[in-house]
């Protein structure tokens, strides 16, 4: 039906016109319209999902119904529905559990503008996940960044305003980066939608032209899109932001930020430049020494940590890592590993993320090692989630982690003795360190202390009617319930998830 078809235009145009809503409302109406449009985008990209499945390909919706080069398109597909959804739960489960942190960080006047920021958020991921013209890509890539940054340094003090900077710099860096590749192809191709680029470097290629221009542009856009990734080395401004950032912010650039520009990447890779072109150029062998490299340093610098809101960005660098190792593989099976991991580590981090919210209440306000003793028991929601989260990242079963680790154990058998035993050697080491920085967490999680000597204060800084526990939101633990189903879901589930990547992935092409 035609209806289905205009779904993705109107979602991404109703986020940005809720952005614009927003900015005229007060905070609490902001707050209130921003659940709502969040949670009718969920079920708009189910019902795009529906349709997808139902019809068994993919559609492309033409904006004001012109061709290129004066309309652009909107492509959908079993993929892209999947990631749009579950982007928005993401997106509303971290709102709702952040809330009243976001009441206490950011000043009551300000408080409608980061509504406004997560809603110009949500129109560039979607518009990452559905668009079909690459230079519309990199306009959301900017509001993305812009949005990202602003989310960052809403917080409004020294901390989180030097963290928005660095963040920004890094940014800007792999924004032009990125903008020069996407110039260079336009020169050579003479297109900016995919599908016609994918077309116009397949005839160039079989001519033999513009082979070494062409490994450039490409290479400028991996570098370009792994800086905005914060693949290592390239990491450094990711712990300064996730650690001054209110925990929504953070929640957010962790499991949604940094992979719509890796999801950006992938359909680049397949929709515009040809996976086999990739492969040809050897890119992939490129990003796959980096993977590797990432899965081991992001969790050294994790290990060596002392306040666990910084070890657990740490971990995300390493997760990054397992994401574009997949990549590296080579393989089908390798790439459907990595975007299984895009969902494993987009709903165990978040939901760690909101947990540290919590486990800071009820620690001096603090995240260090020394403060959090015994704040599983003062704060038994937040102490749960992140038993749960910690369970998936080292990759227990039952938990997605461990369907993520043995995807790229199976991916690996299907590569070259050298490469497979590298995998399987850093996967080991890799879940080693895991367990090695997420146990030390837990077990200062439920160590018993004296619970006197945690004069608890509420987010406002007044005293709690009992001192030492924190009184369970309904809201808070709403949010860390649903967090925890869908980590379940995904693990349990992770058949059903699988064959709807596999599914999206043979329509991407």
């Amino acid at each position: 039906m035609e209806i289905f078809t205009n779904i993705p235009c109107i979602s991404i145009v109703l986020c940005l016109m809720s952005g614009v809503i927003c900015s005229v409302l007060n905070w609490k109406a902001a707050r209130i319209w921003t659940y709502t449009v969040n949670f009718l985008l969920a079920c708009a990209s189910f019902a795009v999902l529906i349709y997808t499945i139902s019809t068994g390909e993919a559609f492309v919706f033409r904006m004001g119904h012109f061709s290129a080069p004066w309309g652009n398109e909107i492509r959908a597909g079993i993929l892209e529905a999947v990631l749009a959804m579950f982007f928005s739960i993401i997106m509303l489960f971290s709102l709702l559990a952040g809330s009243k942190h976001i009441e206490a960080d950011v000043k009551e006047s300000k408080r409608k503008y980061y509504y406004t920021l997560v809603n110009l958020m949500m129109s560039s991921l979607l518009a990452l996940v559905y668009t079909n013209d690459i230079f519309t890509g990199y306009v959301f890539v900017e509001i993305n960044t812009i949005s990202a940054c602003g989310l960052v340094a809403i917080k409004d003090d020294g901390q989180s305003v030097v963290a928005s900077a660095k963040y920004m710099i890094m940014s800007l860096l792999g924004s032009g980066t990125f903008l020069i590749s996407i110039c260079l192809l336009y020169d050579i191709t003479g297109h900016l939608l995919m599908s016609d680029i994918k077309r116009a470097v397949g005839e160039l290629l079989a001519t033999g032209q513009y082979v070494e221009p062409f490994t450039m542009i490409i290479s400028l856009m991996t570098i370009g899109l792994a800086i905005k990734s914060a693949l290592f080395p390239f990491h450094a401004w990711l712990p300064d932001a996730h650690t001054a950032s209110t925990i929504s912010s953070s929640s957010i650039l962790s499991s949604l930020v940094l992979k719509a520009y890796i999801v950006l990447l992938i359909k680049i890779f397949y929709r515009a430049i040809g996976w086999e072109n990739i492969l040809e150029a050897g890119i992939n062998n490129i990003i796959f020494v980096f993977g590797i490299a990432a899965m081991i340093m992001g969790s050294v610098f994790a290990a060596a940590q002392k306040d666990v809101k910084r070890m657990v960005a740490y971990s995300s660098v390493a997760q990054i890592g397992y994401i574009f190792m997949g990549f590296g593989i080579g393989t089908t099976a390798g790439v459907i590993a990595s975007l299984f991991h895009i969902f494993t580590h987009g709903a165990a981090k978040s939901m760690i993320f909101i947990s540290l919210g919590g486990i800071k209440d009820v620690s001096h306000h603090s995240t260090l090692f020394k403060d959090i003793k015994g704040a599983g028991f003062r704060n038994k929601a937040a102490g749960i989630a992140f038993s749960v989260g910690a369970f998936s990242m080292i990759g227990i079963p039952l938990f997605p982690g461990f369907i993520s680790k043995i995807n790229y154990a199976q991916a690996a058998i299907e590569v070259g003795h050298g490469k497979m035993v590298l995998i399987l050697v850093t996967l080991a080491l890799s879940t080693i360190l895991n367990c090695l920085y997420f146990f030390h967490a837990l077990i200062d999680l439920y160590t018993p202390t004296d619970i006197d000597e945690y004069e608890t204060l509420d987010m406002y800084g007044e005293r709690e009617e009992n001192p030492g526990f924190i009184k369970a939101r309904p809201l808070y633990v709403s949010a860390i319930c649903g967090f925890i189903l869908l980590n379940f879901f995904i693990g349990i589930k992770c058949d059903l998830v699988l064959e709807l990547l596999s599914k999206g992935l043979g329509m991407f092409g």
